[in-house]
């Protein structure tokens, strides 16, 4: 498929002569498609966004070095792609190929050296037993063993895989013993890391090997690269936060659980020997390409497209212009949900303050759940009576609402905010006579709020309100924090500043690396033995003025410019240090990256970068810059979200 796609275009490729000479001519219809597609070329952009006319430049020499290019014919950049016609009937392809998964290699028994141990006595398991008592095993150091959930969930899992025999000897987990399998494993892992250059170099050219064949497939005439193409292998379910189900078997995939999605005039992925594939079918309505139903909570896993492919490139765009469009109706909708808090019926009053607080605090809207079968996570609408408390007065603010729940990942969300005076108001009736394990808004779920959010504007919901409000505050915050004075190091720290102002507004928080206060300490080393070096450098670039002053030759006057250059470079060298420490301790509890891939508009940071002369690459990775191809190519430095 590789070399039909490299003939196809062939005959369309300039060599560069003939691109330069194209260029100054300002004949652009030579290029990528024919008489199809020009460099440049006005796009009007009738797609909800406003209609207002882009100017798209597509520079070809400079898309090929960044990357952004086809990884075959290097003809069509990737960020022209989900800009091609598109189906009308609903359909997301014509045509699409791929070779299926990749399964987890077999369980390998292990030595008969290493043994399991019950109440003390060595005991050889079943195959089937022992391939579990390994995954519990390699993870003996991790906090998850000591929870009651997570080993009650295991062993009761693990009984099921026993033979009879083994279950009735086997009937505590706390005599157990698990010690020489862990040792084993940790060995095994510091082997891994004392391999050979040589040895590394070849799983590397075997990983690379597996890449080129399962981790593409060819979509429209495009090779488009597959996000994970990797069955999971079996282990222990870990889940999110205090997750009821943590500790339970993850069951093995197999070929016969697989569903296969691809066109019928491809050629179909061929099963494992011996095995068949559950279902092949070809849904040109849905971009996945390999499905399966996991055991632990009954959900489907896909393997879909990479975030670099054209169409989740074009869902990332959409996504950002229905925020924009959110933007020219928000004080609209401010008027309707303030107003509404003055209705008559309960169940309006209770709508307009959740949107309140979805607006104001980004809060997740929060879904509805089955008792017992995820953690007990909550968002706005599935807020309890105990999860908020009224002050009249507080820290010399008035009508001030503190709120204290766990949130999604059971990650606590904690905050003391003024509100305005009727939501204060309303909020007080809606907690009168109710219990604290009772609903706040007792009238209403996400179903009645999304259905009121779509009535306002097409493709509304609460997540539009997060990615408005995350976009535009750091589109803000730049503005403020910004000063196209500062040199590159204090751009980059106030451009992190202005995406932790937005981490915080949607609480993306994390634990602070467990490597956190090792690596700040050796970087205080850095910036005293840096501050030593300047102090040294000072006194040199004295010395060497006096002496300047008293020989006044040529040779002591370049001494002295010598010494200048050195002092400056320093300086900026412990500058340079020192904003970072300043950027790693103000981050260490903050999660930037879930914001800046997921709720700000990319063309807001590309626009920056390029107004302000700051390299894109620091900013966005390389995953993130193929991620981001579309924003990185079309965007200019006016652009206003």
């Amino acid at each position: 498929d590789s070399h039909k796609h490299k003939d196809k275009h062939k005959d369309r490729e300039h060599s560069h002569k003939e691109h330069k000479r194209d260029k100054e001519r300002g004949n652009w219809k030579n290029c990528h498609r024919g008489q199809e597609r020009h460099h440049w070329r006005e796009e009007e952009s009738q797609k909800r966004a406003g209609g207002e006319v882009e100017m798209v430049r597509h520079n070809r020499d400079r898309n090929k070095n960044a990357g952004l290019f086809c990884n075959v014919c290097l003809c069509l950049p990737l960020c022209l792609r989900w800009e091609e016609e598109k189906c009308t009937d609903g359909s997301k392809w014509r045509f699409l190929e791929h070779k299926g998964p990749v399964f987890p290699p077999p369980y390998e028994p292990l030595p008969d050296r290493v043994r399991f141990y019950y109440d003390g006595k060595a005991m050889k398991l079943s195959p089937g037993a022992e391939e579990v008592a390994t995954f519990y095993a390699k993870m003996l150091d991790h906090e998850y063993t000591t929870k009651d959930i997570f080993r009650k969930n295991f062993f009761k899992d693990w009984r099921k895989e026993m033979t009879s025999e083994e279950k009735s000897k086997i009937t505590e987990l706390k005599k157990c013993d698990f010690t020489e399998m862990h040792e084993y494993f940790k060995a095994q892992s510091e082997a891994r890391k004392q391999m050979s250059k040589e040895e590394k170099q070849k799983i590397k050219e075997e990983n690379e090997r597996i890449l080129q064949e399962y981790g593409y497939c060819v979509m429209d005439n495009h090779r488009e690269r597959i996000g994970n193409f990797r069955i999971e292998p079996p282990g222990l379910f870990r889940g999110r936060g205090d997750h009821p189900k943590m500790g339970k078997l993850k069951r093995r995939i197999r070929p016969e659980d697989i569903i296969i999605n691809c066109s019928k005039d491809s050629v179909h992925p061929k099963a494992p020997p011996g095995t068949r594939w559950k279902e092949v079918r070809h849904d040109n309505k849905v971009t996945w390409l390999v499905s399966w139903t996991e055991n632990i909570q009954g959900s489907i896993k896909y393997i879909m497209l990479n975030p670099s492919s054209r169409i989740k490139g074009e869902k990332d765009w959409q996504k950002y212009e229905t925020a924009r469009r959110l933007k020219k109706i928000v004080e609209r909708i401010r008027a309707q949900y303030r107003e509404d808090w003055r209705s008559k019926e309960m169940r309006i009053r209770q709508r307009a303050v959740a949107l309140y607080f979805i607006d104001k605090l980004a809060l997740r809207a929060g879904n509805e759940k089955d008792e017992g079968e995820t953690a007990d996570t909550v968002g706005c609408c599935s807020l309890r009576v105990e999860h908020i408390r009224l002050h009249p007065q507080m820290d010399g603010q008035d009508y001030v609402v503190e709120l204290d729940f766990p949130g999604k990942d059971s990650i606590r969300y904690y905050n003391k905010v003024s509100v305005e005076k009727r939501v204060f108001k309303n909020l007080q009736l809606f907690l009168e006579n109710k219990q604290a394990k009772d609903d706040l808004f007792d009238r209403l779920n996400t179903s009645i709020l999304n259905k009121h959010l779509q009535e306002l504007m097409d493709g509304l919901t609460a997540k539009v309100f997060r990615t408005y409000n995350a976009s535009i505050t750091l589109q803000q915050q730049l503005k403020e924090l910004t000063s196209s004075d500062d040199n590159i190091p204090e751009k980059i720290l106030s451009y992190n500043r202005a995406n932790r102002a937005v981490a915080v507004l949607c609480n993306h928080q994390r634990a602070p690396p467990k490597t956190f206060e090792k690596s700040m300490h050796n970087l205080q080393t850095k910036i005293d033995e840096k501050k030593k070096q300047l102090s040294a450098a000072k006194k040199e670039l004295k010395a060497a003025k006096a002496d300047a002053k008293t020989l006044r030759d040529e040779k002591s006057k370049r001494a002295v410019e010598t010494k200048k250059k050195a002092v400056q470079r320093i300086s900026e060298q412990l500058m340079k240090l020192e904003v970072q420490a300043t950027d790693r301790e103000e981050n260490k509890q903050i999660a930037l990256g879930t914001s800046k891939l997921n709720y700000l508009d990319p063309r807001i940071s590309v626009a920056w970068c390029k107004k302000l002369g700051v390299p894109i690459e620091k900013i966005y990775n390389k995953t993130q810059r193929e991620k981001f191809a579309w924003a990185i190519d079309m965007t200019d430095e006016d652009f206003e979200f």
